[in-house]
């Protein structure tokens, strides 16, 4: 009988060993969340890691729900500020799923890490994640390029101009009349005799044909009374 007293001791306590040997190995509540560097172009619920950014925000997944974080980013290396200059600092509380992000930010070019810790933490050590800032390959938001701006006019270019009028130039005016019509304006009109109107005329405006006609009558007026003044002289 004692036997078997001994023998159910033994396996009572060899059963509580094995339900509490997972626990034991187990991550403390709280310690097993992640925190992640997030490009601006990364969903918020996406869990990969962006090691190296631009404009960026700082994700969490998977911590005990409405825990307070604090949280700060120190520089590290290759930026002009002293290793462990903290450059960035803030707190939040997560969700009840233990998720929550910060806003979005942006540092000077360089490496950076950092620290995460929060209430409840088991462990000493803080989570942690280095990254790099490198923002020299992307244009800087808001920036606007010559001639962008609103009411801005290009180079060599004035209000109201058209591009490739030269400044003082003026359109040539239409000619107020068809070649047709300034040909026949600068034709003079025949004359009423049929004669195409390119005699010269006198200061009075007379032909000098019709006065070379009237000259010619009256010489031969004038020599037929000469002759016959001398046929009366003989008779």
């Amino acid at each position: 009988m004692r036997m078997l007293n001994c023998t159910g001791a033994l396996l009572a306590a060899a059963a509580l060993s094995l339900t509490a040997a997972p626990s034991a190995f187990a991550t403390p509540p709280g310690d097993n969340g992640n925190v992640k560097i997030h490009d601006i172009a990364t969903g918020e619920y996406d869990h990969r890691n962006n090691p190296k950014v631009c404009t960026f925000y700082l994700d969490s997944f998977q911590f005990d729900g409405a825990q307070k974080v604090d949280w700060e980013i120190q520089a590290w290396a290759v930026n002009d500020l002293a290793k462990a200059t903290v450059v960035k600092s803030g707190s939040l509380t997560l969700d009840g799923s233990g998720h929550e992000r910060t806003e979005e930010m942006t540092l000077a070019d360089g490496q950076y890490k950092l620290f995460w810790t929060f209430d409840g933490q088991k462990s000493s050590a803080a989570k942690h994640k280095v990254f790099k800032v490198d923002c020299a390959d992307e244009e800087a938001p808001g920036e606007d390029k010559p001639g962008d701006k609103p009411g801005e006019d290009k180079p060599g270019e004035k209000p109201g101009e058209k591009p490739g009028d030269k400044p003082g130039d003026d359109a040539p005016a239409a000619p107020d009349e068809s070649p047709a019509a300034s040909e026949s304006a600068a034709a003079p009109a025949p004359s009423a005799d049929g004669a195409s109107g390119d005699l010269a005329e006198t200061g009075a405006g007379a032909p000098v044909g019709a006065l070379g006609a009237a000259a010619a009558a009256l010489v031969a007026v004038g020599g037929y009374l000469l002759a016959r003044r001398r046929t009366a002289r003989r008779h």
